[in-house]
């Protein structure tokens, strides 16, 4: 893929993701009524997509209940606002180890490994527009835990999100990872358009420099369609980067917390600034309808 700037580009807003961050910033939604209510407000400030995680209401930390995901979601379709949903499917892929001289057994806080099947019982409930793929594993943070996603587990979620008729958006933290996305798709895994989120700047994945950048999108196949962010100061540079690159962008309190030096951001915050970029920069931010008919999507809810 050659670089060639998009001039039609949506934005998704990932709105609190599963990180420690709620003691960091006040404005990270936690209850699945402020998760909605974050959604609403990225959509009413330019956001075409929302990227939703949920968190224990009590406690704050990333989880997968079902019944958390179920009320994000009917708040989000039953108050009018017209928003693309995307919820992941990363969680239940969670492991860290018992410690460096004791690996096994794993520890039991922040060890959370379920099957395909358990990992997609909300996607097969709700049917969002789109989920994710972690297409890898890979190591994060400076202890022991480490992103888990086996070629053989991602082989059978790639086949049940295909059989639900959700779109796939694969996310790829390092260059092997997409090695192994181009391998789901030579399998008849994924439908066109593939959908490709450039995770860029998380350690221990790619880098954020141009190069790295730039490297994975030259190999990405012409047809499909990316977005790429990095995280914490580096997020909002990069809606200009991904822009230039040829692809979308994606912002939010998941990946950064701040809007300027010393600012806490919201949502709706973050994505009115990456939307003033992208048109000062002459591109034109896409409607959730116009994604829609771009990602082949079916209007749901």
């Amino acid at each position: 893929m050659s670089l060639a700037m998009n001039r039609d580009v949506f934005i998704t807003c990932a709105l609190t993701g599963a990180g420690d961050t709620t003691g960091r910033s006040d404005k990270v939604p936690v209850t699945p009524q402020q998760i909605a209510e974050a959604a609403i407000e990225a959509a009413e400030a330019g956001a075409a997509v929302a990227h939703i995680h949920v968190r224990n209401p009590q406690t704050g930390a990333g989880t997968r209940d079902p019944a958390l995901y179920r009320e994000v979601v009917e708040r989000i379709r039953s108050s009018g606002t017209d928003i693309v949903i995307n919820l992941t499917a990363g969680m239940g892929g969670d492991l860290t180890l018992g410690s460096a001289e004791k690996p096994l057994p794993p520890a039991e806080t922040g060890t959370d490994m379920a099957g395909a099947t358990e990992r997609l019982a909300h996607v097969s409930d709700l049917l969002p527009d789109i989920c994710t793929l972690d297409c890898g594993t890979m190591n994060f943070g400076e202890g022991d835990y480490v992103m888990t996603n086996t070629p053989a587990m991602l082989r059978e979620m790639a086949r049940q999100i295909q059989a639900l008729g959700v779109r796939c958006e694969i996310e790829i933290f390092d260059t092997g990872h997409l090695v192994l996305a181009k391998y789901l798709v030579d399998q008849g895994l994924i439908d066109d358009p593939v959908l490709v989120q450039l995770c860029m700047g998380i350690p221990w994945g790619a880098p954020d420099d141009i190069g790295t950048l730039m490297s994975l999108v030259n190999n990405l196949p012409e047809n499909w369609i990316f977005s790429a962010f990095s995280i914490s100061r580096n997020q909002l540079p990069y809606v200009a980067m991904a822009v230039l690159a040829g692809g979308n962008v994606r912002v939010g309190l998941e990946d950064n917390i701040w809007l300027d030096k010393g600012v806490l951001a919201t949502n709706g915050a973050l994505v009115e600034r990456a939307a003033t970029i992208v048109t000062n920069m002459g591109a034109r931010v896409l409607t959730p309808d116009e994604v829609r008919a771009k990602l082949k999507l079916k209007k749901r809810g």
